[in-house]
């Protein structure tokens, strides 16, 4: 078991499962740059953890692990969610402050 996780051969498996579960969701009609950007953020970590795990040299990890934040933004600027996220909160707290 040791020698799974040292080998990085633990993360290889996750990833591989996440692939099969990517190409299962866009067969099932999602459309694919959405169910990509979904998944990305935690690719990225994964391939972090990868790099920690057989010991590369730290800019590799410090990379795959900046780029989550910007994809993940990307993605739920795609989503719509990143539209008024101060107007969405003052709304909720003007309209729990009536009840």
């Amino acid at each position: 078991m040791n020698a799974l996780f040292a080998s990085g051969h633990a993360v290889d498996i996750v990833l591989a499962v996440m692939g099969i579960e990517i190409a299962a969701l866009i067969a099932a009609k999602r459309p694919a740059i959405t169910t990509i950007l979904a998944f990305a953020p935690g690719i990225l970590i994964l391939l972090g953890l990868r790099a920690a795990l057989v010991g590369e040299m730290w800019p590799w990890i410090a990379a795959a692990l900046a780029a989550t934040f910007p994809v993940h933004l990307l993605e739920l600027h795609r989503r719509g969610l990143m539209s008024a996220p101060v107007a969405s909160i003052t709304t909720l707290a003007s309209t729990s402050d009536k009840q």
